[in-house]
């Protein structure tokens, strides 16, 4: 039912949106038994579809959201077990979501596709094996709902007192109900949702609730969450009570929105009938704190009129995020290391919706640098093959004419200059299909977009002078001087555009040489030797010997991507560790080129430097971030105490190199890799030992090493399927032992090399494997 053609409903409305967002309703009757029973609905912006007075499903914001002007997303549900023999009854009720956002309250855009509108379909096959079809359509009826304020952006209020009790159950009587209205169906077309849908996936209690001297409630959960609170009240009917989420605090103890986006609340009216239940449904944001207002606590009697208030019962931190499969897990010795990795996991998961967004509360809008640049770090830790495929189609249905790949998508709103038009940025259409393809084997991918791809490297061409660029946003947010400056400070613009053009085009061949396109891989190829001397020409300083300003980013982009000759690649890696060391292990890429930086020094196997970056506790750093108070990652290292957002996945690159550099499990994507899989054990100061794994779609990929004052231990787990590389440190390769014998007895590994840093590569088969090696005495060589 993907296409337009093959549904018999029609698109239906309210007609009027005066005063709140409306309710849907059909009855129809069953007479006799139904073996099976599917409902096919898009409800825009959002929906929830009830049966018989219950929901159909605990997915909530529904659909996921798209360029509506392209694609609307359906779901179909399986209603079987709500249905009951003699009269039925569907309900709908209809939220804004990105399909319309009208302001009101904070909001970072205003825009509208349309008012909300509902298509559905339910197709029920009866024992005897006839069917039967219900349709939207105008003898649907329709009426206004508790819903009276609903902002993507800024909050919902819902006044219980507008409930209409019953009104999706038979029997109930619409005969103040008007008919819905037949409306023009949305231009993008109905494609089903195949990717994991919004779902309650924690709940937390507050960890803490302060009532203040004027009343306020103040409620803190201990943790930064996405989407919103469940709360129980108990009161007067007609009394409202408003809730006002935010990440940070005043100094008097109160909720602070000063960079999260105000005015942004939700407020309840009671109905007054007993402990009433209630979340919103059509909007979500971030938050660890909420402030309540309007209401007294349960267990305190501090404001004197308080049997006259509402009373909180209760109240619950809910979380929101797909569905999706957990596919890896990391462990090691190092607290602090540990603790990267949680804050850096609570970033992702709060935002990852039907997009990834770069904050769950200011923007929610899919910025693009961070799908390619955060991509495999969260590829390690998440099944996100689906939503990945939904993202790469939003980039190319956000594709211009003249192939520009714009920094947004779906590009809600229209920015100017580097923010709708930079490199760093719509690379992501190449490099995230790349990583997706080398991930979960998806090929298919590759090919619906390479001609979207292509155009996108044509524009590039094209766009460059000399084949370098000057215009995009380059290092963003980058360490210097200037703490709130997101434009970069220490690296020139046109390096890091120009990078990530060299890195398209590279990848581009691959791509090529992938789907058997060799000719466009031979052009891709010529292409990309020409940016490569351009690049050398532009940077390169003969006098000084070194790349722009020297930068760590201007030294780590280029040796990261290829762009420094093997000649000069040792003294460039050099600069990058002495400039490294100089500022006390501190980096100053921001962020593109931290993840450059930790692509470079994982390449030339720099871990003791990476591990001495990371585990760093003053400022600029991960450490710094925890140790005051930070529990997901932060916009800006300053963490908790300057402010800006709390909940940015962005900067979270350390992840990629515990699973990679750490843990030693290399999921290969470069263009030269030859193996898919490569294993490769580092030890460093500071670990005793690490346990991770990834699961690819041939299976689990593991490592778990130990190292003790004599031995290093090493257990490696290849899928079936795969063959790996397996790189190990020992002085000799007699000091290497599996299962107890030595490599003359070994079966499924075969010796392949020592590389240039001593350690002895092998090729293993798929299978289990246990390893000791001996480590050399102190003093010996």
């Amino acid at each position: 039912m993907s296409a337009a053609y093959e549904w018999k409903a029609k698109w239906i409305g309210a007609g009027r949106l005066e005063s709140s967002l409306p309710l849907l309703r059909r009855e129809f009757t069953v007479d006799q038994p139904v073996t099976s029973a599917a409902a096919y609905v898009c409800g825009l912006g959002h929906f929830e579809m009830r049966m018989n007075g219950s929901p159909v499903t605990d997915y909530v914001l529904e659909p996921g959201w798209t360029d509506y002007n392209k694609t609307c997303l359906y779901k179909v549900y399986d209603i079987t077990s709500y249905l009951r023999e003699g009269s039925n009854a569907v309900g709908v009720m209809l939220g804004n979501g990105f399909y319309r956002v009208l302001g009101g309250r904070y909001a970072k855009y205003v825009g509208s596709f349309g008012d909300p509108k509902l298509i559905l379909q339910i197709e029920l096959t009866y024992a005897n094996g006839s069917t039967q079809t219900i349709c939207s359509d105008e003898h649907w009826n329709t009426a206004d709902g508790p819903i009276l304020f609903s902002c993507i952006y800024g909050g919902e209020d819902y006044d219980a007192t507008q409930e209409l009790s019953g009104w999706d159950c038979p029997g109930f009587s619409t005969d103040d109900w008007p008919h819905a209205i037949l409306v023009e169906a949305p231009a993008g077309q109905l494609v089903e949702q195949s990717f994991p849908s919004n779902k309650i996936m924690e709940r937390l209690p507050a960890v803490s609730i302060v009532v203040h001297k004027t009343g306020v409630i103040v409620c803190d959960f201990g943790q930064n969450v996405s989407g919103w609170v469940n709360i129980q009240l108990q009161g007067p009917r007609g009394s409202t009570v408003k809730l006002i989420p935010g990440e940070l605090l005043h100094s008097d103890g109160t909720v602070s929105q000063q960079w999260t986006g105000s005015p942004t609340s939700y407020s309840y009216t009671m109905k007054g009938d007993g402990v009433e239940q209630w979340h919103p449904r059509f909007t979500y944001t971030g938050f660890r704190y909420m402030q309540v207002e309007g209401a007294c606590h349960v267990h305190t009697d501090t404001i004197p009129d308080w049997a006259n208030m509402p009373q909180l019962l209760d109240i619950q931190a809910e979380m929101i995020y797909p569905d999706v499969n957990v596919t890896g897990a990391f462990e090691c010795s190092n607290p602090l290391l540990n603790g990267i990795h949680a804050i850096v996991n609570r970033a992702i998961l709060s935002n990852m919706k039907s997009v990834m967004t770069d904050c769950p509360h200011r923007e929610k809008l899919g910025w693009l640098e961070e799908v390619h640049l955060m991509g495999p770090s969260i590829m390690y830790n998440y099944d996100v093959s689906a939503l990945y495929s939904k993202i790469v189609a939003d980039m190319g249905h956000a594709q211009l004419e003249n192939g520009l790949v714009p920094d947004i998508a779906p590009e809600f709103v229209v920015f100017e200059n580097g923010f709708r038009d930079s490199p760093e940025w719509g690379s992501a259409y190449i490099l995230a299909a790349w990583y997706t393809y080398k991930w979960y084997r998806d090929e298919e991918l590759l090919e619906r977009h390479y001609e979207g791809m292509k155009r996108y490297v044509s524009y590039l061409r094209d766009r460059a002078a000399n084949g370098l660029f000057n215009e995009g946003l380059g290092d963003w947010c980058d360490v210097g001087p200037k703490s709130r400056d997101g434009f970069p400070q220490n690296t020139p613009i046109s390096l890091t555009a120009t990078a990530i053009y060299y890195y398209d085009v590279t990848t581009m061949q691959a791509i090529a040489t992938v789907l058997g396109y060799q000719a466009d891989a031979d052009a891709f190829q010529e292409l990309a030797a020409v940016i490569h001397a351009d690049f050398q020409r532009e940077f390169y300083d003969e006098k000084t010997g070194t790349y722009a300003t020297g930068s760590q980013t201007s030294l780590a982009m280029p040796l990261a991507v290829g762009l420094v000759p093997v000649h000069l690649q040792e003294q460039t890696l050099s600069q990058l560790l002495q400039d490294i060391r100089s500022r006390g292990n501190s980096m100053t890429g921001g962020d593109v080129g931290f993840r450059f930086l930790l692509m470079a020094l994982t390449r030339y196997h720099q871990s003791d430097v990476v591990m001495d970056m990371l585990t760093r506790t003053e400022h600029p750093s991960y450490g710094y971030q925890i140790e005051h108070g930070a529990t997901t990652l932060t916009e800006l290292w300053n963490g908790p105490t300057e402010g800006l957002s709390q909940n940015h996945f962005m900067l979270g690159h350390a992840e990629e190199w515990l699973y990679a550099g750490l843990a030693g499990i290399r999921i290969a994507y470069d263009s030269h890799d030859t193996e898919l899989l490569a294993y490769r054990v580092q030890p460093v100061q500071g670990v005793d030992w690490v346990k991770a794994h990834h699961d690819l779609p041939e299976g689990r990929a593991a490592m778990q090493w130990r190292n003790t004052e004599s031995y290093l231990h090493v257990d490696v787990t290849v899928p079936p399927q795969l063959t790996a590389t397996l790189a190990l440190p020992a002085a000799t390769r007699a000091d290497i032992e599996e299962a107890g014998q030595t490599e003359e007895y070994w079966t499924n590994i075969t010796f392949q090399h020592q590389d240039e840093t001593g350690y002895h590569v092998y090729k293993v088969g798929s299978g289990s494997y246990a390893f000791i090696i001996k480590l050399p005495m102190q003093g010996e060589v």
